[in-house]
């Protein structure tokens, strides 16, 4: 239900008109994972005038516990009612800012982080708009990684619950007022994509919060189980998540000329260029799992070499074809990231990459339309193609010696961020596999 809510009194009279009987509060972690806890009607009031106080020490990358009071504060103009009934009661959801005891914004609040990236780039003009593709799958349950269905790409048959499910999914994020392009099956056995229309960063990081929640929660009430694991299923594309950008002056599209390569602007290849000039650093933000790099391995249509091209999908970024009086829609897609990142962070580190290459008016190379995963080592090097980090381990190590990570994603997040992940891959390296078990058990 589209609430346009935007006042103080209009949500108090509309949550006692709708009956609402619970209000979820939600903000994430810096590893992008939804919190939550919910109020009454009566509770409101209070959380919209003077906010709600919590204990932050407990929350991954929060407060220390010398300093974990905090407030959560409610955006109003976040409202939604949830599409389905909690013990047969109508429920919403309130999106928050979180702040310190002093009211001033909390610095390790992902939101916050892209809220301070947004206003760099509105101070000078713009506004910064993203499209993403999320892919995910559906399981049998959330213990083994068991397809429901044995679908191939674009894929529609009748009796496919994935199929059933995807409706499902795409009607509830209508009814939350969340525009979505398409719905599809994707290439690997149960997994599917629904594209969210483009927006504004920060309200498209909050769609993508909820995105995930409503296709999770949708998948158990129809008794299976949805992961946005970037690679479940060994010998199998993984998920990926590929982000359409752009940015505008008002409504002209700062990235369209018509005189321009691939109708790009000189500020659109600028961004280009310094988002791929700064691709490996920020791939601990965009990829930011063990798992991530699973999937970010040659042969599963993931894009893992640092180019540019129109038509091709072996490269890092891709220019989509003009259609001639859609100017708006020029725009270019970032194709490495999954959909297991925290969208707060990762817009806001692609948005400061994009930006560093506008400011030094960086020289974009040339396009590269061959496919690259058929070029040797030698061919590759030869036309100065890089590639991404091919691990955790090796992503963090360029993330550390990153200015520009630092100085987006602030002192607070970024050394959280980069503590947390370390540990993560030390937990991976020492773990037994049951590959090494299988191998190596045997004969050693």
């Amino acid at each position: 239900m589209a609430t346009g809510i935007t006042t103080k009194a209009d949500l108090m009279k509309f949550v006692k008109e709708h009956d609402v009987r619970i209000i979820h509060l939600w903000f994430t972690d810096i590893l992008g994972m939804l919190k939550s806890f919910g109020i009454t009607p009566h509770q409101l009031e209070e959380a919209l005038d003077e906010g709600l106080g919590f204990d932050g020490s407990s929350v991954e990358g929060f407060a220390r516990i010398y300093e974990s009071d905090l407030i959560a504060t409610p955006d109003i103009s976040t409202f939604q009612i949830l599409p389905w009934k909690i013990d047969g009661q109508a429920a919403g959801r309130i999106i928050c800012n979180i702040l310190n005891p002093d009211q001033t914004p909390y610095e390790g609040d992902p939101r916050w982080v892209l809220h301070r990236a947004l206003r760099r780039v509105e101070s000078e003009g713009y506004t910064f708009y993203v499209g993403p593709e999320l892919e995910y799958f559906y399981l049998a349950s959330a213990t083994e990684p068991v397809p429901i269905d044995r679908a191939g790409y674009f894929d529609f048959i009748s009796d496919d619950v994935g199929n059933e499910i995807r409706q499902r999914t795409i009607q509830a994020l209508h009814d939350m007022d969340i525009a979505v392009e398409v719905g599809h099956h994707e290439v690997a056995p149960s997994q599917h994509e629904i594209d969210l229309k483009y927006a504004d960063a920060l309200s498209m990081a909050d769609a993508c919060m909820t995105y995930r929640y409503v296709v999770k929660e949708i998948a158990r009430q129809h008794g299976v189980y949805a992961t946005f694991m970037p690679k479940p299923i060994f010998g199998e594309n993984g998920s990926g998540m590929h982000v359409h950008q752009s940015l505008f002056q008002g409504k002209r599209n700062a990235f369209y000329d018509a005189h321009g390569r691939f109708h790009l602007s000189a500020l659109g290849q600028s961004y280009m260029a310094g988002l791929l000039s700064h691709a490996r650093e920020i791939c601990a933000v965009t990829n930011q799992w063990v798992n991530s790099y699973k999937r970010l391995v040659p042969g599963y249509e993931a894009p893992v070499y640092i180019a540019w091209g129109q038509r091709n999908r072996s490269a890092l970024i891709r220019v989509p074809m003009y259609k001639p009086g859609k100017e708006t829609g020029t725009r270019i897609e970032f194709r490495c990231p999954d959909p297991a990142c925290n969208p707060y962070l990762a817009f806001g580190v692609m948005l400061a990459a994009g930006l560093d290459g506008i400011h030094h008016q960086q020289a974009l190379a040339e396009p590269v339309e061959d496919d690259i995963f058929q070029m040797t080592p030698a061919e590759r090097n030869q036309r100065g193609i890089d590639t991404l980090p091919d691990s955790l381990n090796r992503a963090i190590e360029l993330a550390e010696g990153s200015s520009l990570l630092q100085e987006t994603l602030g002192a607070h997040v970024f050394e959280k961020f980069i503590e947390n992940k370390k540990i993560e891959w030390d937990k991976y390296r020492l773990a037994v596999t049951q590959y090494e078990i299988e191998k190596y058990l045997p004969m050693l």
